[in-house]
């Protein structure tokens, strides 16, 4: 059945507000891909705060062009396949992520491109996003880098102590 006027604008206004709010984007190739798959992706996704949308490429590139991002539309007509996107809202990094770990579940499910800082995105650098540790890994890990030296400082000043520890300990016996 048709969609009337009202629902592809509203479809175009949702699919506009997303583009606008998003932090980063996922084009992902669903074609021969079950629908269980498919919902354990979009459960995945919304745990992210990420949305999967399955839109007609046409749709996209209007919404693009209504939104002034012209070069990133003409880049829709060189993703090939069924085009589903894949909006992320809080992390940059979540979409890709999930999506790339769907992909090592199910080999239907393809990265296609993507969006970032209003850029279009190759194959080759969402995959290479994906493959990043999520945020809070990093976090961990500066929070890491940035203790270790104190903590070196520490067990020098206690080493030093014990040391002299010892050595008292050996002057007593002695005595």
């Amino acid at each position: 059945m048709a969609k009337t006027k009202e629902q592809k604008q509203s479809t175009l206004d949702k699919l506009k507000q997303g583009l606008s709010e998003q932090k980063s984007a996922v084009f992902v190739d669903f074609s021969n891909v079950d629908s269980k798959a498919l919902f354990q992706l979009r459960k995945d996704l919304k745990a992210e705060d990420c949305n999967i949308t399955v839109v007609k490429k046409t749709v996209l590139k209007k919404a693009l062009n209504v939104l002034n991002k012209k070069d990133l539309a003409k880049k829709i007509d060189e993703v090939k396949g069924q085009l589903a996107l894949v909006v992320g809202f809080s992390d940059e990094v979540a979409p890709s992520r999930i999506c790339f770990n769907a992909q090592k579940e199910n080999e239907e499910i393809k990265l296609l491109g993507g969006i970032l800082n209003d850029e279009y995105q190759t194959q080759e650098t969402i995959l290479t996003l994906a493959q990043l540790p999520s945020k809070q890994a990093l976090l961990g890990q500066l929070v890491g880098s940035l203790n270790a030296p104190i903590a070196g400082f520490v067990h020098a000043l206690k080493g030093n102590l014990s040391n002299l520890v010892c050595v008292m300990s050996e002057i007593q016996k002695v005595k």
